[in-house]
């Protein structure tokens, strides 16, 4: 007889040597023992849990010679040696991924009619039940609801979601729990055992960690390492096979996250990616060790799967950060997964810059790249107001209107303590002056919640034109005008893509939605104000004349 793999070699023979459901066997098993067998299963969980196995294991409890249908199959009866080496006409299994028709479904239903050949209970095991197209499931709801009383259907599926709510409704269901690592290391143990291999502990760590959850997936890597390594396997053996790098840089990283040092953070990724490392690997490993480091900040260091030494220095590294920016250099790397480019350091470099500089969402310079104080220039003290006579009236503060590589000219006094002197200045120039707002008023409102305005927006249209036009650094609100709010763009072409019907339409949406009421949308063109007249402006000086240059 040909050798089998693992994963079927070990496949569990009774309720009892399924890993990881005791939830579910026990229950089976209680209803075995008070004959309380129901007429319709469905077994859902991730793959690799163990639901075909649960299933294949009931149809032989259920039709056991030697205990009657009472409980455990004995494994040794004609019928159960039959069930376990697929040869029993009456359990029938179906791949419903490759039967999704619904006339295989009456075909079934036509077969269930007749009664057992050999078995008590003619069972079928439907697999991915959920990949049925929906006339092949209507078509099994009538024999599910009454079902003849020798068949058992047993349902199997990896996405209960999608499994029609009339047909959950008619079965038992069970949800299978991905298996805990320890689990996993348990079994693998004992097929090593059997099989006569000397694995170390630590890889079959790696082995169960890897597999996620699914024992199946655990089963076939121990299978893999010892087809290409021999009946002995070590830590680094398993590392290679599983891609896993185990590279001290991943400390070196996270260390320099901490300290601002972006300078040697560069410098080690770019060494990593020179020694041929995967990236993607690396960075996973990075995302899972700066994890670590977030829950012995957060006080849940029992939840890290470190050594006692690993956990002591993730401890020192994490009285040094504060949480706010452990938590950011989580987000930054663990987003890298998604669009990973294996041959390019770029968004690792990113990342690491982003998190480096920008730590708590303030601007912070690495402290090795920091100037002293003393070596910074000086900033220029603002000129002193030119001295008014005091029996003159004030003087005007002349603007001079420049084209946009022309700077203005500017004549700037202290005010007069008598209004009467002040000349009233001339008609506002159209779309170039906009009253301040007042505080308290709505467009005040407006501008100071102009983020939240964008945040808030409809999601049909945060993918828009419109969308990364409001976005930009050179808009904001200015004034109300009747129902209409006057949008100022810093430069034209933003202005002028926002005019565009579908753009003002979306625009309009999305105010619309923050205020609570309709309102319109007008665009008009406003330069960058000068700084130095908003700072004369601030100090009492008016505007008394513009002239063109």
């Amino acid at each position: 007889m040909a050798s089998q793999v693992f994963y079927r070699k070990w496949r569990p023979q009774t309720l009892a040597e399924v890993v990881g459901q005791e939830h579910v066997t026990q229950t089976l098993l209680n209803a075995l023992g008070s004959s309380r067998v129901a007429h319709a299963y469905l077994f859902c969980g991730p793959r690799g849990t163990g639901k075909t196995s649960t299933g294949r294991i009931l149809a032989k409890a259920v039709n056991c010679l030697t205990t009657d249908g009472k409980g455990e199959p004995c494994n040794n009866c004609p019928l159960c040696q039959a069930i376990t080496e697929g040869r029993a006409l009456d359990i029938i299994e179906i791949d419903a991924a490759s039967n999704t028709g619904v006339d295989n479904i009456r075909d079934l239903r036509e077969r269930a009619n007749y009664i057992p050949g050999e078995a008590r209970y003619k069972v079928y095991i439907i697999d991915e039940v959920h990949m049925l197209s929906t006339s092949a499931s209507n078509a099994l709801l009538k024999t599910l609801e009454e079902p003849p009383p020798h068949v058992i259907f047993i349902l199997a599926t990896t996405e209960a979601h999608k499994v029609l709510p009339t047909i959950v409704s008619r079965c038992q269901h069970f949800d299978f729990r991905r298996i805990a690592q320890t689990d996993v290391v348990s079994r693998l143990s004992h097929i090593c055992n059997s099989e006569g291999i000397k694995i170390e502990p630590e890889a079959l760590r790696l082995i169960a960690k890897s597999a996620t959850g699914s024992l199946r997936d655990a089963e076939n890597i121990l299978e893999q390492l010892i087809t290409y390594y021999g009946s002995e396997v070590k830590l680094q053996q398993a590392q290679a096979t599983l891609g896993i790098t185990g590279d001290q840089r991943v400390k070196e990283i996270t260390n320099y996250i901490v300290d601002n040092d972006i300078a040697a953070g560069i410098t080690t990724i770019n060494s990593v990616s020179s020694d041929g490392l995967d990236l993607r690997q690396f960075n996973r490993e990075l995302v899972e060790y700066l994890r670590g480091l977030l829950l012995v900040k957060t006080g849940s260091s029992e939840a890290v799967d470190l050594t006692a030494e690993d956990i002591a220095e993730l401890k020192a590294l994490a009285a040094k950060a504060s949480l706010s920016q452990i938590l950011k250099a989580v987000k930054l790397f663990g987003q890298l997964e998604f669009g990973f480019d294996n041959y390019s350091t770029l968004p690792l470099e990113l990342a690491l810059v982003d998190c480096a500089l920008i730590p708590e969402g303030e601007e912070k310079i690495p402290a090795r790249q920091a100037e002293p104080e003393r070596h910074r220039p000086a900033k220029a003290a603002p000129p002193p107001p030119t001295p008014i006579p005091t029996k003159q009236p004030a003087a005007k503060t002349k603007i001079t209107k420049t084209t946009q590589s022309e700077k203005p000219d500017i004549v700037v006094s202290s005010p007069s303590p008598t209004p009467e002197t002040v000349a009233a200045p001339p008609s506002p120039v159209p779309e170039a002056t906009i009253t301040p707002p007042q505080p308290g008023s709505e467009i005040e409102s407006l501008r100071q919640n102009w983020r939240q305005v964008i945040e808030q927006a409809p999601e049909n249209t945060k993918r828009t034109p419109a969308m990364a036009i409001l976005r930009s650094a050179g808009v904001k609100p200015v004034a109300f005008e009747d129902d209409s709010v006057v949008l100022a763009f810093r430069y034209p072409l933003h202005k002028e893509n926002m005019e565009k019907p579908q753009n003002q339409e979306i625009a309009e949406k999305i105010i619309s939605n923050f205020l609570g009421r309709p309102c319109h949308v007008r665009c008009i063109h406003k330069a960058e104000d000068n700084h130095l007249v908003e700072a004369v402006l601030k100090m009492g000086a008016q505007i008394t004349s513009v002239e063109e240059k």
